[in-house]
């Protein structure tokens, strides 16, 4: 992922944090620490899921109606 989209994030999840309840403050500063241990290094795992796909190679499909000697 984007570290712009990791780090807007954990900055969001602080704003709410400032106005919400003590319960709710607590479990949205752990969410913003996860977001932000998201900018260090990625996993092995994360690497390959950031890797592009080759995309399926595709066959025309054959009609099964002909025009042809038909009217």
């Amino acid at each position: 992922m984007d570290v712009e989209f990791y780090r807007g994030f954990a900055q969001r999840a602080r704003d709410l944090a400032d106005k919400a309840d003590p319960f709710t403050r607590k479990r949205l500063l752990v969410l913003a620490e996860r977001y932000d241990a998201k900018l260090g290094k990625p996993s092995p795992a994360s690497r390959n899921l950031q890797r592009t796909l080759p995309l399926p190679r595709t066959v025309p499909a054959v009609s099964s109606v002909s025009d042809a000697g038909e009217a």
